[in-house]
């Protein structure tokens, strides 16, 4: 069994506000990317993973994890071998893990005839990632609370992307980026809402409508992001957006032609750019 896992961005990302067991909830519009990792998936005695990123090769890999919550939960037995093939860049903000675990969660389900439907594999996908039940399926979604929440809405009006992977390696950025939030960082979810009548209406999404609340945390904490932000900016990007809690950046070019120019002139720097598109699933 062979099987992509793509990558994401968040088109939009706000916070509404702390919740009670201490996570936060969102408001975002996320799409699914053209980039993505393999994953193969063949039958076996013992749950195994071999991935050709060394240090991946851990029994903590969020892979492993969710092939043993999907056997407790289901009371399978069965093994599996899974071989993991990394494009996606790791703690990126792009969802690789999350996207690993999703495409994981759909194969052994199917291979392991563990009869988990789609709503059952996303509140068990909600308890291993905040992302992953929006990744189970892909597209275009408006998603709210932890990540649980997911609305699909047709297919946003975009085509390329350029992403930016600054090389700053930050120890625990999930929580060094949350904590320079504060509570006049929060809001109601607008612009995201607003975004999303857009996109339901048929209209375009105007890079001017994409937003990230941690722009100027990720700044403060990813030493040097602000070089990688306006070296983005020097090649032409008028709106360079945060993905995630970064270091990732991306930004939308009018054609394929001014992408190819842009990831060339970046990658001239010695930095990891890649030319994209929009991916959506084919029902």
């Amino acid at each position: 069994m062979k099987l992509e896992a793509h990558a994401k961005v968040n088109l939009t990302l706000e916070i509404i506000g702390k919740r009670p067991d201490g996570f936060h909830n969102l408001a975002s519009i996320m799409q699914t990317i053209e980039l993505h990792d393999e994953i193969e998936i063949e039958s076996s005695d013992d749950l195994t993973l071999d991935c050709d990123v060394p240090e991946l090769n851990t029994d903590s890999n969020l892979v492993l994890v969710t092939a043993r919550a999907l056997r407790e939960i289901t009371g399978v037995s069965d093994g599996a071998h899974i071989t993991l093939r990394k494009s996606i860049p790791e703690a990126a903000g792009l969802g690789g893990g999350s996207a690993d675990a999703a495409a994981v969660l759909h194969g052994l389900n199917e291979l392991w005839r563990a009869g988990m439907d789609a709503r059952q594999l996303a509140s068990l996908g909600a308890t291993l990632g905040s992302d992953i039940p929006f990744l189970l399926r892909g597209g275009t979604a408006l998603v709210q609370g932890r990540g649980e929440d997911v609305t699909p809405l047709p297919n946003a009006d975009l085509e390329w992307l350029v992403l930016l992977t600054p090389e700053i390696k930050l120890e625990n950025k999930t929580a060094a980026v949350f904590s320079r939030i504060s509570p006049g960082d929060h809001s109601r979810g607008a612009l995201t809402h607003k975004l999303a009548g857009r996109i339901r209406g048929g209209g375009d999404v105007p890079p001017q409508f994409f937003f990230n609340v941690f722009d100027r945390p990720a700044d403060e904490a990813f030493p040097g992001m602000s070089d990688y932000r306006s070296g983005f900016s020097g090649v032409g990007a008028a709106e360079v957006v945060l993905t995630g809690a970064g270091p990732s950046l991306f930004a939308v070019p009018d054609s394929r032609e001014l992408g190819v120019a842009w990831e060339l002139l970046l990658k001239s720097r010695g930095w990891n750019a890649v030319l994209t598109r929009a991916w959506w699933p084919e029902n």
